[in-house]
């Protein structure tokens, strides 16, 4: 993750030439990044569409959010969805403000961190969704404690890669020294691979799921058919995998001068590999619900739990159906009280 400044001479013709590199920290980095500077006419207008779409994500995932935990549905994954939307709006706002002040070198460390911290949460929700179709179709194996200590595994790692990512980031900014730079592009270079195989991890546990033979029937859980489930969560997976794959991808290239960018680092790529690809997923799962087809009972602790606990949901939705329908209709359980009552009457009057 690597920024990329407008040469001094783009933005003002009589600046001495020592302007072009400041002598203090942050230090103007010398070569070239995914999406370039951003500019007021060019950037400002597709980010503003971004920003736009990211914050009606937001309101999508809170919407579905707040109305399952009034009904006592909790998914949790939805507050997740909706707080990488506000950091994708953060983003946003800090790529703006970034165009309209292209020197200033704290704002851009900060747009990039955004840009590259936000997408963690997009991949823990899909590890979290391929747990539990796992569960589901293996329920021993799913539930065992080697399973879930992976998982907590794999979540440490994200947190503990984050943060040194964000580290090494910034850390590059402030020095000079080569041998420094060598050790935070090491870990940027890890970071992306880590998170690359992060994003991949969904297709070899649910395809390696799907193989390998069962030994019960699959879990019922949610809403759906289980094949559905298994289709969004993959296509969610290539969209960010993709993202992450081509991230990585050039940040292995060899570094490219500051004035000569490759091609590959142009405005388009980053707006496709980064933010498309997200918004895409962030909609399939508002679209799909994905709040209803992943839903599991809540206080699920081992095999068996999705599928008793989803029969007896099931169980009193048809009775509160049933029950709805004799209210509208006014069915059976009035008319023998009505009919009991002018038989009464009848009596009385003879």
């Amino acid at each position: 993750m690597e920024l990329l400044f407008p040469r001094q001479s783009e933005t003002s013709g009589t600046a001495p030439a020592q302007q072009q590199t400041p002598q203090h920290a942050p230090y103007a980095p010398k070569t070239a990044g995914l999406g370039g500077t951003p500019t007021v006419h060019t950037d400002i207008p597709i980010t503003a569409i971004f920003l736009v779409l990211f914050i009606l994500g937001a309101i999508a995932h809170m919407t579905i959010f707040q109305l399952n935990m009034r009904r006592g549905h909790k998914f949790i994954m939805s507050g997740m969805m909706f707080g990488f939307c506000m950091a994708r709006i953060t983003t946003c706002v800090m790529r703006i403000v970034w165009a309209t002040r292209p020197r200033n070198i704290p704002i851009a460390i900060a747009a990039q961190i955004f840009v590259a911290a936000g997408v963690v949460l997009l991949f823990v929700v899909n590890l979290i969704f391929a747990q539990r179709i796992i569960r589901a179709a293996h329920p021993n194996s799913g539930w065992h404690p080697i399973f879930a200590h992976f998982f907590t595994v794999i979540y440490v790692l994200i947190v503990v890669s984050l943060i040194m990512l964000i580290t090494a980031n910034v850390q590059s900014f402030y020095t000079l020294n080569s041998n420094t730079k060598r050790i935070d592009r090491d870990i940027i270079l890890y970071g992306g691979t880590f998170y690359a195989i992060v994003s991949f991890l969904p297709f070899p546990l649910v395809i390696g799921g799907l193989i390998i033979p069962r030994k019960t029937r699959v879990e019922k859980f949610g809403s759906g058919r289980f094949r559905s489930k298994i289709a969004f969560l993959l296509t969610a997976a290539f969209l960010l995998c993709l993202g992450a794959c081509f991230r990585v991808g050039t940040n292995f290239k060899t570094p490219k001068p500051i004035n000569d960018p490759p091609t590959y680092y142009n405005k388009a790529c980053f707006y496709i590999f980064d933010l498309t690809v997200e918004v895409l997923v962030i909609f399939l799962y508002v679209v799909v619900r994905v709040d209803r087809r992943f839903h599991v009972p809540d206080g699920s602790k081992g095999p068996g739990d999705y599928s008793r606990r989803n029969v007896s949901d099931k169980e009193d939705h048809m009775v509160n159906r049933i029950q709805s329908e004799e209210e509208v209709f006014d069915d059976a359980p009035e008319a023998p009280e009505s009919l009991s009552l002018e038989k009464r009457n009848g009596d009385q009057s003879v």
